[in-house]
């Protein structure tokens, strides 16, 4: 279990003067030798603390072998939306769990569970980023644009993606918990995963979930198009595989809204997740059949044009 990690970076999470440098010093803590990454990152609407670990495998890359490379991304506007929200906010889970994992892994990592492959872990910490108006309560917004995002948490090394994210503000998911998605790959949003809806029925003990995607949901921001939330951005800037691990709730609930995360989620997810990078990095869990996408592209082509922002000049 991971409860003990989760509640520890909650901790230091949830309080106004969170730092990625705070986040750094407790992982160092837990292992000394950690790989950990932190600067700061200025966007329009203000700044933010980016993060990230490289948590290096017997077999991976680092040690010049062979074994693929996990992304994990804590995808988030922010971790709480001081002033107008007391606290620490629903949008934070996903930064949350992702952080947990790389404690968690760390930790393992430290007692000798040492994974087959590398994994790669990135988020960012913002305690006060913006809100954008709106009722019953404000939406979150973020203090740098999504292609800041993409350009430092979606980094070449990553051969697939998790991309882990607070999905509770709709009508289309309806189940506490989380959910994973499709896997998207240049454009293309494939079959799920089986192996992954394996390692999620084995995790929770529970029936699988996976929640819908549309097209628009896998083309970048700033189109003026719906998306569910940023949870599947990652894939726009990137050919590796991508799944969202979305954080649930029941009932619709706002990004900005505090007293919101519930624990024994974040750690199910956080769980899914560090079981996915044991399997991913030994060569046990495929996000994707390569026939099937390879006889896509044969018959229809590339869909990578639902990476770009596409026709600048309207529709047509």
């Amino acid at each position: 279990m991971v409860m003990k990690q989760l509640l520890e970076v909650f901790d230091i999470l949830d309080d106004s003067a969170a730092s990625g440098i705070r986040m750094k010093n407790y992982l160092l803590s837990i292992n000394p030798s950690a790989n950990v990454e932190v600067f700061p990152l200025t966007g329009p609407n203000g700044s933010t603390d980016v993060i990230r670990i490289l948590i290096p495998g017997k077999s991976g890359k680092t040690a010049g072998k062979a074994a693929p490379t996990l992304g994990v991304i804590g995808r988030l506007g922010g971790l709480g939306a001081r002033p107008v929200m007391t606290g620490f906010v629903s949008d934070g889970d996903g930064a949350c769990t992702v952080l947990t994992v790389a404690a968690k892994l760390l930790d393992m990592q430290k007692k000798g569970d040492i994974l087959e492959g590398d994994v790669i872990i990135a988020t960012h910490i913002c305690p006060n980023a913006p809100t954008e108006p709106h009722e019953p309560v404000p939406f979150m917004g973020s203090p740098v644009e999504m292609h800041q995002n993409n350009e430092t948490e979606v980094l070449p090394a990553m051969d697939a993606i998790l991309s882990v994210d607070t999905t509770k503000g709709n009508r289309v998911i309806n189940h506490r918990g989380f959910s994973i998605s499709n896997t998207v790959k240049a454009g293309y949003i494939l079959s799920v995963s089986e192996d992954l809806l394996d390692i999620m029925q084995t995790t929770t003990g529970q029936l699988p979930r996976v929640f819908p995607l549309s097209t628009q949901d896998i083309t970048p921001y700033g189109n003026d198009l719906y998306h569910i939330n940023s949870i599947l951005q990652p894939a726009t800037a990137t050919e590796a595989p991508v799944v969202g691990v979305a954080i649930t709730t029941e009932t619709m609930v706002a990004g900005c809204a505090t007293g919101a995360s519930h624990p024994a989620d974040l750690e199910e997810a956080a769980r899914f997740v560090i079981e996915t990078a044991k399997y991913y990095g030994s060569g046990k869990c495929c996000f994707y059949r390569e026939d099937q996408y390879r006889r896509l592209t044969e018959l229809y082509g590339t869909m990578k044009h639902l990476q770009t922002p596409g026709n600048t000049c309207g529709i047509r």
